[in-house]
């Protein structure tokens, strides 16, 4: 005798096998993974259902901008390790300062029982919106050791513009 044939409220009641139909435990881990890792990608900007406006095969990234505005002028750095000049383009348009880029690199490893091919690429596009007037003809745009640095100068006006407040207590 069992001891659940001593609990009262199970008299009378025939036991009848429940079929669990489990899935395979490297099934599920595999499951898991994908779930993961699709997620992880829709973060970043690859995949389908991608928030960057880039093709779907093309991994983008954002490379990091600074920014400053000095008495004079505007100053843009923009970090792209890797990057050839060859690959960017920087545009003026109103007060919208363009860059974009497409970088690609291959890389060949022989040995005596090896070889190996690694290939990545990718593209960006950052717009920033330039905050005073600019000399357009005057803009100029630097590459070295992967820094894009874009010097935009300030008009006179844009210069004069600049006013101090002063802050009163009460």
């Amino acid at each position: 005798m069992a001891f659940r044939d001593l609990i009262p409220w199970s008299w009378g009641k025939k036991n009848v096998p429940v079929h669990h139909e489990e899935a395979h435990p490297v099934a599920v881990l595999q499951t898991e993974m994908n779930h993961l890792f699709d997620d992880f990608s829709r973060t970043l900007g690859f995949g389908g259902s991608s928030p960057w406006p880039f093709g779907h095969g093309a991994r983008a990234f954002a490379p990091q901008i600074d920014v400053t505005e000095t008495d004079d002028g505007i100053r843009i750095l923009a970090e792209l390790p890797g990057m050839e000049q060859k690959d960017l383009q920087v545009s003026l348009s109103d007060d919208i300062l363009t860059l974009k880029g497409e970088k690609h690199m291959e890389k060949e490893d022989k040995g005596k029982d090896y070889y190996r091919m690694e290939r990545s690429f990718g593209s960006f596009h950052r717009a920033v919106q330039i905050p005073c007037e600019v000399k357009a003809d005057q803009v100029n745009a630097s590459f070295k050791n992967g820094v894009l640095t874009v010097t935009l100068p300030k008009t006179d006006g844009a210069k004069q513009a600049k006013r101090t407040i002063e802050v009163k207590t009460n």
